[in-house]
């Protein structure tokens, strides 16, 4: 297994691809001569999570990746959308298919992909397969993670700074063990810098993501709006696709919202809102995407679990709007916290 620094060696940047990346939804899409069923030396491809591209958030994330490989190393890339209500078989045939085209690395964008994942890898033992927010121990499978609860225990403290009415809230997209970080490190972000004087409302869309917690904005605003009822004027979302719900919904209200994973204040569909994204909790997926297609152009594939965390610039806390300067004690006690956190002082919980 090679060591998480030559990983991120070649990640840290990619972020600030995404807020540039084309945020358009629809169908698969592919470059060059991409689609010979007989294989073939073809470059990186992605199968996306639910949500799919134009999600502003984790999957378009990926595509910055995607992109960013794509003009560097001037070869074939395709990225597919998944499907309303598919299986695991429907995952691994997806994958296997991208396989045997002849596309190198391939990965699954979403811990959905596991399963699916450890059935097909086997398979293909020829073929580099990346699999984002899970893990899968085969000899030709990066597993590539992020400590998610470190970025957002610097957005709770970002909240606790910003709030007026001692109240703040958290939507998750779906009630899993993935999302309980997200929340786990906010709350604790919270209590630490306010010292238990904040309260936080959480609230979680749906139980299972086929029932739509990451991909309805309805199910986000309508969220949103019942924490702000309950005088929330911070709310911080971890639900993708219907995280864009949820900035609304802050908006129209004149509260603060968080976005998550890409920094959402530069994001152009949601540029109507922006001066109500505080911050954002900020996880680099793109630069995992791209470090594996990295490695694979090297003819060094990385393979194993690989880690990013604050340590490595892997998560952070994006700072572009200017209010957030403007909030007395907030920047110093983010920068605090980032430091305590990467010296180990700070022990940020999961769950």
């Amino acid at each position: 297994m090679r060591r998480i620094s030559k990983l991120t060696r070649v990640a840290v940047g990619v972020a600030s691809l995404a807020l540039a990346a084309t945020a358009c939804g629809g169908t698969s899409s592919e470059s060059g001569n991409g689609g010979d069923e007989t294989g073939g030396d073809k470059g990186l491809a992605i199968a996306y999570d639910i949500g799919g591209k134009g999600d502003q958030s984790f999957n378009d994330a990926a595509y910055a990746g995607l992109e960013k490989a794509k003009k560097e190393f001037g070869y074939d890339t395709r990225d597919i959308e998944p499907t309303e209500g598919e299986t695991d078989a429907d995952k691994e045939q997806r994958l296997a298919s991208l396989a045997k085209q002849g596309y190198n690395p391939v990965i699954g964008v979403g811990f959905a992909y596991g399963p699916a994942m450890e059935a097909v890898a086997k398979d293909y033992p020829d073929t580099t397969f990346g699999l984002i927010d899970a893990e899968v121990k085969a000899d030709n499978v990066a597993s590539l993670l992020f400590a998610e609860n470190e970025a957002s225990y610097l957005a709770g403290v970002a909240a606790a700074k910003a709030t007026k009415t001692n109240t703040v809230g958290f939507v998750g997209g779906v009630d899993i063990p993935l999302i309980h970080k997200f929340e786990a490190g906010y709350k604790q972000g919270v209590e630490d810098t306010s010292g238990g004087k904040v309260k936080v409302i959480s609230q979680y869309l749906t139980q299972t993501a086929e029932e739509g917690g990451f991909s309805s904005p309805d199910k986000g605003k309508a969220a949103a709006e019942g924490q702000i009822e309950k005088k929330a004027d911070v709310v911080y979302q971890a639900a993708g696709l219907s995280g864009q719900g949820v900035i609304e919904a802050a908006a129209k209200a004149k509260v603060w919202a968080i976005g998550v994973d890409s920094d959402q204040y530069n994001q152009e569909a949601l540029a109507s809102y922006k001066n109500y994204i505080l911050t954002s909790a900020l996880k680099d997926v793109g630069g995992a995407v791209y470090a594996l297609a990295k490695s694979v152009e090297d003819k060094k594939p990385l393979t194993g679990a690989q880690t990013f965390d604050l340590k490595v610039n892997g998560v952070g806390l994006s700072d572009t709007n200017p209010e957030y300067a403007k909030i007395e004690g907030l920047s110093a006690a983010v920068d605090k916290a980032k430091a305590d956190i990467i010296a180990g002082t700070i022990k940020v919980k999961t769950e």
